[in-house]
C-alpha cells in the first residue's frame, strides 16, 4: 500500500509538471491489435478477448518478476507508468478549465462535449444540471475509479478497468468490441458500482451532509429499484445536491444556483476536496500499517 500511495502522489505531480505525456493515453495502439488493417474494419471479440487477457496476464507478470528487485524500485516505476496510462484519458481539470475559460457560447458549448468523452455519446446540453453530472460521471471514470482499483489490487487492477471501459464506451473502440459491447458496458457498471458509492459518501462529507443522504434517498424512492442494483444514476443526484449546496452556501448565496459556470466552477473544487480525502484515507492506512 505504501507503494500504491508513492506511485499515487507520483502520477498526480507529473500531470502538473508534465501535462504534455498526456498524449501516451490515446491508445491508438491497442486498437490498432483490435482490429488490425486486414480484418476489413471489422471487429472480432475472441481476438479482443484475447488480447485483453493477455495484457492483464502480462501486467500480472511483469509486477511479478519486478517485485522485490532494485529496493522495490523497478516495481514502483512500473505501477507508476501504468497508473499513469491508465488515468484520464483525458485530464478532467482541463476540460473544466476549456468550459470556464472558452471566450464565446460557441466555443463553451463545444468544450462541454469533451466532458462527455468517454462516458456517453449523447450531446450535454449547456445547463448546471447536465454539466455537474457529466463531470461527476467523468471523474468516476477517468479518476475515482481507477483509483480505486489500482489501490485496491494494483496495476492489473489499474489496467483492467480501463481496458473495460475502453471497450464499454469509447466510440473508437465499438469495432473492436464488437457484440461484446453491452457485457462491457454491464462490467463497467460492475467495476464503477463500489467506487460509485465511496465517492458518494465523500461528497456527503466534504459538501452538505444532510443535502446528499437526502438526495441519495429520494433518487432511490422514486426509482423503485432498491440500493443494490447497477443504476448508478444516484451519483449525478447527490452531486447536484452537494454542489448546490456548496454555491449556496458560498459568496453568491442562492442566486447563483443554477448557473453552469459558477456550479462547474464548484465542482472542480468539490471534486478536489474528494481526491485529497481519498489520498488521505490511504495514507492512514499505510501509516496506520507502519504503526503495527
Amino acid at each position: 500500500m505504501a507503494k500504491s500511495l508513492i506511485a499515487i502522489l507520483l502520477v498526480l505531480l507529473s500531470m502538473h509538471a508534465l501535462p504534455d505525456l498526456a498524449r501516451y493515453r490515446r491508445f491508438g495502439w491497442l486498437r490498432g491489435w483490435l482490429t488490425p488493417a486486414d480484418s476489413g474494419g471489422h471487429g472480432h471479440a475472441s481476438r479482443t478477448l484475447w488480447i485483453t487477457g493477455l495484457l492483464l496476464v502480462a501486467t500480472a507478470l511483469i509486477q511479478a518478476a519486478l517485485h522485490r528487485h532494485w529496493f522495490g524500485f523497478l516495481e514502483l516505476a512500473f505501477m507508476v507508468v501504468a497508473l499513469y496510462l491508465s488515468w484520464g484519458p483525458r485530464d478532467l481539470d482541463e476540460d473544466i478549465d476549456g468550459v470556464l475559460k472558452a471566450p464565446d457560447s460557441e466555443r463553451r458549448r463545444a468544450a462541454v462535449q469533451r466532458l462527455n468523452d468517454g462516458i456517453s455519446e449523447q450531446v450535454l446540453p449547456f445547463n448546471a444540471a447536465a454539466v455537474v453530472e457529466a463531470s461527476f460521471a467523468a471523474a468516476l471514470s477517468r479518476r475515482f475509479g481507477v483509483l480505486f482499483w489500482f489501490s485496491l489490487i494494483g496495476p492489473i487492477g489499474a489496467v483492467g478497468y480501463r481496458l473495460v471501459h475502453l471497450l464499454a464506451r469509447s466510440p473508437a473502440f465499438a469495432e473492436a468490441a464488437g457484440d461484446l459491447r453491452p457485457t462491457f458496458e454491464r462490467t463497467a457498471r460492475i467495476l464503477d458500482w463500489l467506487p460509485a458509492h465511496l465517492l458518494a459518501w465523500t461528497l456527503a462529507l466534504v459538501t452538505d451532509f444532510d443535502a446528499s443522504v437526502r438526495a441519495w434517498r429520494e433518487y432511490h424512492a422514486s426509482h423503485g429499484q432498491g440500493y443494490f442494483t447497477l443504476d448508478l444514476g444516484f451519483l449525478g443526484a447527490i452531486a447536484r445536491a452537494g454542489v448546490d449546496a456548496d454555491v449556496a452556501a458560498g459568496d453568491g448565496g442562492i442566486e447563483s444556483i443554477g448557473d453552469p459556470l459558477t456550479e462547474l466552477a464548484d465542482t472542480r473544487v468539490i471534486l478536489r476536496r474528494a481526491l485529497y480525502a481519498w489520498i488521505a484515507v490511504i495514507a492512514v492506512i499505510v501509516i496506520g500499517g507502519w504503526a503495527t
